[in-house]
């Protein structure tokens, strides 16, 4: 009788056992059975997507803080910073360095603390670093220290990606994985294009300045302070919103003792390698090409095409970001992950041709579209590898068991903690990209830096095509 009353309950009955308080708003939840269709159809699904669809807009505004230097820097010197190209270079990658090494505490402390707790107290710190950036911008005396300190800190507005990776996809079944860091990575990548779309316009507006104009060299009344404050109240009604909103996951909360043993899995380091080419290289360069474009471009008016153009690559690199990971579910992620790489080192090859030589101004919409064509294919890459990890670390773990056995549930259920930590391990690294690209333009040639890139490029294709792609590889994915 004992064995009977203790025997494991599924489907309809499991679901009328679990506690349906705790799948509210604000609540930790104790049972998540995403793979039974019974649980997911009748209360699963409606749960994980309030918990994405709340996720989403704090990583959007967490991506804006973490990019907010990259067209703040554009207006320094105009309104009186007397700082050098190199110096504005090294303000937009300062938070690389900050936002990649925040991912790696992020990415094991996320699922310890839990969905809820952790996206409302990541959040609404990043409101810190906006208010001393709105008061420092306003005095052109501010030392550089000072402005290289509040850079630092914007940069852990970055780490909130691996944190809400790993969390998000605890909530969603295995057929829906994919979807659905594709839509909380890609709408998240959006805050990108937002800033810098945004912050010219907003900039200028009077009516919502917060302290004193700043004035260009021909007396145009600009309030840089804009570019943060305009941020602050936004984060604070995300963080509660986070806070009231969302779940605290307990099947997800996995002590970092467990999660280390990814830095002994060969794929982690592969994998990493791989991220670091593509979204390693989006978000490098969405910082270095606002200035870029204003500092290599003279002979158009570099600033207004720094302000109207720049965007628009992140926002393609983004939203390919999604339908890369959809492409990689019809042709298999590695052919699609070769295919993105070929792709990045061609456009730059064109990026190059087209940039100003000796004499020559160069041609700015040839190396634009070319640029767009860059972000294209990293986006593409960014879901294609995204796709690949848990395929890879699935096919490692579950290799000769039998499905419905219980070793095949305890390696399912490794697999899948190993993937998230890899995912987020692997977006903290590939973030240093964010530092690297800019501090690469600021300290060498441009042209020599992007031939860099493309001979990356090329061994990433060896890689891919070598660990998961070619007849006989190890882990096809």
């Amino acid at each position: 009788m004992s064995s009977l009353a203790q025997a494991p309950r599924t489907g309809d009955d499991a679901a009328e056992a679990a506690d349906p308080t705790q799948y509210r708003p604000g609540r930790t939840i104790t049972d998540w059975r995403p793979e039974d269709p019974t649980f997911w159809r009748t209360t699963g699904r409606k749960v994980a997507n309030r918990n994405l669809w709340i996720a989403v807009p704090a990583l959007l505004v967490a991506f804006v803080v973490w990019q907010v230097w990259s067209i703040t820097a554009t207006n320094l010197t105009d309104v009186g910073f007397g700082l050098s190209q190199s110096q504005l270079f090294w303000l937009t990658a300062i938070p690389g360095i900050t936002g990649g090494t925040a991912r790696i505490l992020y990415t094991f402390l996320g699922p310890m603390v839990g969905q809820r707790t952790f996206t409302a107290l990541s959040t609404v710190i990043l409101v810190v670093p906006l208010i001393w950036l709105g008061i420092a911008i306003q005095d052109p005396t501010t030392p550089y220290g000072v402005l290289i300190t509040i850079a630092a800190l914007c940069g852990i507005g970055g780490a909130n990606f691996s944190s809400s990776l790993a969390n998000i996809g605890f909530f969603f079944p295995k057929k829906e994985k994919g979807n659905a860091t594709g839509i909380n990575g890609g709408l998240g990548n959006l805050g990108v294009s937002v800033v810098q779309l945004l912050t010219p316009i907003v900039i200028t507006w009077s009516t919502i300045a917060i302290g004193t104009a700043q004035h260009k060299k021909d007396g145009t009344p600009v309030y840089l302070q804009n570019a943060a404050f305009l941020w602050v109240p936004v984060l604070v009604i995300l963080a509660a919103v986070a806070w009231f909103g969302q779940n605290n996951l307990k099947v997800a909360s996995t002590p970092f003792s467990r999660q280390k043993i990814i830095f002994k899995r060969k794929h982690n380091w592969v994998m990493t390698w791989l991220y670091v080419g593509t979204f390693g290289s989006f978000i490098g360069f969405a910082a270095a090409l606002p200035l870029l474009i204003k500092t290599t471009f003279t002979p158009i008016d570099a600033a207004y095409s720094a302000a109207t153009y720049a965007w628009m690559g992140p926002a393609i690199g983004a939203l390919a970001r999604w339908a890369g990971g959809w492409i990689a579910d019809k042709l298999g992620g590695a052919r699609v992950t070769i295919i993105s790489f070929v792709g990045m080192g061609v456009s730059l090859i064109g990026v190059i041709n087209f940039l100003p030589s000796g004499g020559d101004n160069g041609n700015f919409w040839g190396f634009f579209l070319c640029f767009l064509a860059a972000f294209l294919f990293s986006g593409i890459g960014n879901g294609s590898t995204f796709r690949q990890i848990p395929v890879i670390f699935r096919t490692t773990h579950l290799k000769g068991l039998v499905e419905g056995t219980p070793a095949y549930d305890q390696a399912l259920k490794q697999a899948e903690m190993e993937s998230g930590a890899v995912t987020g391990f692997t977006a903290a690294i590939a973030a240093y990209g964010f530092f690297f690209i800019p501090a690469l333009f600021g300290s060498v040639a441009v042209t020599s830096a992007m031939w860099g890139f493309v001979a990356f490029y090329a061994s990433c294709v060896v890689v891919t095509w070598w660990f998961y792609a070619r007849k006989g590889a190890e882990a096809p994915s």
